[in-house]
C-alpha cells in the first residue's frame, strides 16, 4: 500500500471514530467520515483514496459497506471513480480551508529583520529574473535546441547504474576533485588559464559565485568598483551586501582607467570587470588595459573579480590573455559558468580563488549551499573528458553565428524606429537603440507591450547604476530558431 493511502486511512479512521457517536448505520458513518475529511481539506483535491477492499480490511468492515459509502460520495461528486484508476477526491473550495488562520498580529510583535536581510529584500528588483517560457528574444541563453541531450542522458544513466551507496553521502563543499581537475585542464587548454585544482570552487553559477565572494570580503561601506553599465545581478549582490559602489564608465578599451584613477580612492576592496565581453555593451578589454588594471590593483592592494561569462564566444577568432593569466600576485578571482554555454538548468559554475581566500570561501559554502549535486558534477566531468564539451562549443558558435547574422539582417530591414548595435559577433545578445530618444518610462512600456505579445527582452537602462542611463533593448537571439526569428521580427516591426 502506498504512503498516500496510509495517510488517507489515518485521516478517515480518526474521523470514523467521531462519526460513530452520531450515526448507527455503518456505511453512513463511513460516508460522513470521508466527507468531513474532504470538506476540511484533510484529503485534498486529486488525492487517491484507498481501494474499497483495503479500506474494508483496515476498518474491519464489509466491502459492501465501503462501496455504499463511496457511491454516496460519488453521487455528491465529492469523489470521482475511474476504471483502472480507483477513486480520487474531487473538491476544490474557493477558500483553502487547510491554511491555518493565525489572526492579525501587529508586525511590531515579531523580531525585526537583520540589516542584511532588509538590504537583500530591498534590492531584489535589480536582479534579472526571466522564468517565463518565451525564448524570443531572452538574453543569456545559448542555442538550447542543439544541446546533445542524448549524450547527457547516457552519461547520467551510466552514473546511476554504477553508483555505490557510499557515494550517496555528503560531498566536499568546494566540489569533486576529479571534476575540478577536468576544469583545470579545460581552462589550461582553452584559455591558457593555469591554476591548482584545489583553488577551484564549484558553484551553481555566476550569481552564487558573486554572492560567496561578496559575503566573504565585503563589509558595510567597503568600496567596490564596478563597470557602468553592468550585470544587474552583480549590482544587486554588492548593493545588498551594503558596499559603496563606485561606477566607472566603459570606453573603447574597456573600463576607463583614467576615470578610475581620478577618483583618488582609499581602501578600495574589489574591482569587478567582464573583460572578454563587457556586459551589455560587448566591448573587449585590450591587453594594455588589462595590464594597467592589474598594476592599479597592485598599487591599491585590492582584488579583481574577472567574470569571464562568455569567453568561448568572445574569443573564438582571436584570444586575449585573461587577467588571471597575467596576474603575478594572486589577486584575481576568476569566474566562469557552464549555464550560459550549455543551458541554464544545468546549474554549474566555478571560480578560481586566491589561496589566502580559500578557507573563508569554503567555510561560507559549508554554512550555506553546502555542495553542488555530485551527479551533475560527475556527468559534466565525463562530458568534458569524452570531448563532448569541445564539440558542443563548436556547434554552438556555428549555430549562434548564423542566427546572429540573420537577426541583424532582418532587424535592419524590418525595424525602422531602432538601429542595431554595430559590433562583430562576440556574444549571445545584441543591443538595439532608439532612433528617437526614449525615457526609461517609455522604454519600460515598450517592453511590457512586447511581453504581452510573447517577446521577451531586457532594458538597457536597468544596467546603469547612476542617473545617466541610456535606453535601449537587449535582445537574445541564440536560442531562437531561424523560422521563429523571421516570425518574431515581423511581429516586432508592428509593435515597436
Amino acid at each position: 500500500m502506498s504512503t498516500n493511502h496510509t495517510f488517507a486511512i489515518q485521516r478517515i479512521k480518526k474521523e470514523y471514530l467521531k462519526q460513530q457517536m452520531e450515526y448507527s448505520i455503518k456505511y453512513i458513518v463511513l460516508y460522513h467520515a470521508i466527507k468531513q475529511c474532504i470538506l476540511k481539506v484533510e484529503l485534498p483535491h486529486g488525492w487517491q483514496l484507498p481501494s474499497t477492499r483495503y479500506l474494508a480490511q483496515v476498518l474491519n468492515l464489509s466491502r459492501t459497506t465501503v462501496l455504499k459509502a463511496y457511491e454516496l460520495l460519488a453521487l455528491e461528486k465529492l469523489i470521482i471513480s475511474k476504471v483502472g484508476s480507483g477513486n480520487s477526491v474531487n473538491y476544490q473550495p474557493e477558500t483553502q480551508t487547510n491554511v491555518i488562520k493565525r489572526g492579525d498580529i501587529s508586525p511590531q510583535r515579531y523580531p525585526a529583520l537583520s540589516d542584511k536581510g532588509l538590504s537583500y529584500l530591498k534590492n531584489i528588483s535589480l536582479i534579472n529574473r526571466l522564468p517565463d517560457q518565451d525564448l524570443a528574444f531572452r538574453p543569456g541563453l545559448p542555442p538550447l535546441d542543439v544541446f546533445p541531450v542524448n549524450q547527457w542522458k547516457k552519461l547520467l544513466n551510466s552514473y546511476w547504474r554504477h553508483i555505490k551507496s557510499s557515494n550517496l553521502s555528503y560531498s566536499q563543499s568546494t566540489g569533486l576533485t576529479e571534476f575540478k581537475k577536468s576544469i583545470s585542464n579545460y581552462l589550461n587548454v582553452s584559455r591558457n588559464v593555469k591554476c591548482d585544482p584545489q583553488q577551484i570552487v564549484i558553484t551553481s553559477g555566476s550569481l552564487q559565485s558573486e554572492y560567496l565572494i561578496a559575503n566573504t570580503l565585503v563589509n558595510k561601506g567597503d568600496l567596490v568598483v564596478v563597470e557602468n553599465p553592468l550585470f544587474p545581478n552583480v549590482h544587486s549582490v554588492f548593493k545588498s551586501s551594503e558596499a559603496q559602489l563606485v561606477p566607472i564608465a566603459i570606453d573603447e578599451q574597456g573600463i576607463n582607467i583614467n576615470e578610475l584613477k581620478s577618483k583618488n580612492l582609499k581602501d578600495l576592496k574589489v574591482i569587478h570587470v567582464t573583460p572578454s565581453n563587457h556586459y551589455p555593451l560587448g566591448v573587449k578589454m585590450t591587453l594594455e588595459r588589462r595590464q594597467e588594471l592589474l598594476q592599479y590593483s597592485s598599487e591599491m592592494g585590492c582584488l579583481i573579480i574577472e567574470d569571464d561569462y562568455e569567453n568561448e564566444i568572445a574569443n573564438y577568432q582571436e584570444a586575449t590573455p585573461t587577467i588571471f593569466s597575467l596576474d603575478k600576485e594572486d589577486r584575481t578571482i576568476y569566474m566562469g559558468t557552464f549555464n550560459r554555454l550549455l543551458h541554464p538548468s544545468i546549474r554549474l559554475g566555478y571560480m578560481i580563488v586566491p589561496q589566502f581566500l580559500m578557507p573563508a570561501v569554503e567555510a561560507l559554502q559549508e554554512h550555506s549551499h553546502r555542495f553542488v549535486s555530485p551527479s551533475s558534477q560527475t556527468v559534466m566531468n565525463q562530458f568534458i573528458e569524452k570531448n563532448y564539451l569541445y564539440q558542443h562549443i563548436k556547434t554552438c558558435i556555428e549555430v549562434a553565428k548564423e542566427r546572429h547574422d540573420l537577426f541583424k539582417t532582418l532587424f535592419k530591414s524590418e525595424i525602422k524606429s531602432m538601429y542595431i548595435q554595430e559590433k562583430p559577433f562576440s556574444s549571445f545578445h545584441l543591443i538595439a537603440f532608439f532612433k528617437e530618444p526614449k525615457s526609461t518610462k517609455e522604454e519600460l512600456e515598450i517592453i511590457k507591450k512586447l511581453k504581452q505579445n510573447h517577446i521577451t527582452v531586457l532594458r538597457l537602462s536597468k544596467c546603469y547604476i547612476d542617473e545617466n542611463q541610456q535606453t535601449g533593448l537587449i535582445f537574445g537571439y541564440a536560442s531562437v530558431r531561424p523560422t521563429a526569428i523571421r516570425k518574431k521580427i515581423k511581429s516586432l516591426s508592428k509593435l515597436v
